[in-house]
């Protein structure tokens, strides 16, 4: 008599997102949080989507932003990201996360919205009469995006809690409204990383938006180029190399950034290094970061060049992504009451 093979238990779902601000991956965002993704693969089911949607809260330049999505989709199928384990795909080809959105900003009280930190933050900037209403409704597709693959995780850091928290928040109001229809999604709390700052300012986070060309370690750019920025970093007096995040801000990012890319442990870097200076300490950083960043660089280039593979990887990704998006509508639709197209 045969046994019967037990069910596999199906791997507990993973969502998250990125939304592209340049034309290359820097050592903030890759080093941050984007590197974690790939460890997800081996024990969840991931749906990676680029945000191209939420891209259009502010003017854009269309050519510029198309091929943005692009090289943003290659370079994460470079770092590690295996679409044969992974959905990748462009939030845009998946309808259902507009639709679901729209459902969600019925259930949000307006005052919940405009009190969201995104909103407060941008809108500040210009005064609140030129915001777009995307700006404000940001946060609820957002929680859309979440909700519409009912994940078990969604990757978070400290920025990102308020969001997450809203989700859960709608999620709540949903299941208690209609019917129990999303599972709330549990915080994934990424790996604590030493934050990465500006190589000019270390005293500033490392962001393309506000940090200068010289100040950020761009994935794409000629491996020459990024060693000659990590050459002329900013350092603090004395020639220690010693970690201190208040005393020695410019060295202990340099430190941070040497550890992240070896998997070696600061102290260890520390004995290394003691009374050899900051120009050894340097030289040495700048050989490491040319050798990460140029198969990175080569593969993200290679994938650039088969335009047709990655629109099949994207195209691919959609329909998986598809697959779960329009069963968990379906069920939306039905319990709000409304009536869904027949067949």
């Amino acid at each position: 008599m045969s046994q019967q093979t037990p069910a596999r238990t199906p791997l507990p779902r993973v969502l998250s997102g990125i939304q592209p601000t340049g034309d290359s991956f820097h050592f903030g965002n890759y080093l941050g949080a984007l590197r974690q993704w790939v460890h997800l693969q081996e024990e969840h089911q991931p749906f990676f989507f680029i945000a191209d949607l939420h891209s259009l809260t502010i003017e854009q330049d269309p050519k510029v932003l198309r091929e943005r999505f692009v090289r943003c989709a290659a370079q994460l199928i470079a770092m590690g990201i295996d679409p044969d384990r992974s959905a990748i795909f462009l939030q845009s080809h998946v309808p259902e996360h507009t639709q679901l959105g729209w459902v969600l900003q019925c259930i949000t009280g307006f005052g919940e919205a405009r009190r969201m930190t995104q909103f407060k933050d941008k809108s500040a900037k210009g005064g609140e009469g030129q915001a777009s209403v995307g700006l404000f409704t940001y946060p609820i597709l957002q929680a859309a995006d979440i909700l519409l693959y009912r994940p078990k995780y969604v990757p978070v850091g400290e920025d990102q809690r308020q969001h997450l928290e809203l989700t859960r928040d709608l999620a709540g109001r949903f299941n208690h409204r209609y019917k129990k229809t999303f599972p709330l999604p549990d915080p994934y709390i990424l790996k604590t990383t030493g934050r990465i700052t500006d190589l000019q300012n270390p005293e500033a986070k490392m962001s393309k938006s506000a940090s200068t060309a010289s100040g950020i370690v761009e994935l794409l750019d000629e491996p020459s180029v990024s060693a000659k920025k990590i050459r002329s970093a900013v350092t603090d007096s004395g020639a220690e190399v010693r970690y201190d995040e208040q005393g020695k801000p410019g060295i202990s990012n340099l430190l941070t950034i040497y550890s992240e890319l070896t998997g070696r442990a600061i102290s260890d870097l520390e004995s290394e290094y003691a009374g050899r200076g900051y120009g050894d300490f340097k030289g040495d950083l700048a050989d490491v970061v040319v050798e990460f960043v140029t198969p990175f660089r080569k593969r993200t280039l290679e994938l650039l060049d088969d335009r047709a593979e990655l629109d099949a990887v994207l195209l691919r990704g959609a329909e998986q992504a598809r697959e779960v998006a329009s069963r968990t509508l379906a069920d939306v639709y039905d319990r709000v009451g409304l009536i869904r197209p027949a067949r």
